[in-house]
């Protein structure tokens, strides 16, 4: 039965900007941390995907919230003048 080894972000990290660098192998990196090299690569990408999110300031997620906000509302909004007219139908027979 193999364990499931268990790394920590610190570790991850390490390991990703090492990669990052591009001064040795995804092999030599893995070998030397004892570490897959699939697992280095995976760690590589995460890091890089993750940069761009370092460094967006909150308005950008803030906007998006804010547009899903007002498409909700809108729907709501929707929602409610149908069942008002609806319910307006049914009093006036």
């Amino acid at each position: 039965m193999t364990i499931r080894r268990r790394f920590t972000g610190d570790f991850k990290a390490k390991v990703a900007f090492e990669a990052l660098r591009c001064d040795k192998t995804v092999q030599e990196i893995a070998t030397r941390n004892n570490v897959h090299p699939n697992q280095v690569s995976t760690w590589k990408r995460q890091a890089q995907e993750g940069l761009g999110a370092m460094f967006s300031s909150g308005t950008d997620k803030a906007r998006v919230d804010h547009e899903d906000e007002v498409h909700d509302l809108h729907a709501k909004i929707g929602q409610l003048t149908v069942e008002r007219d609806f319910l307006s139908k049914g009093l006036k027979r």
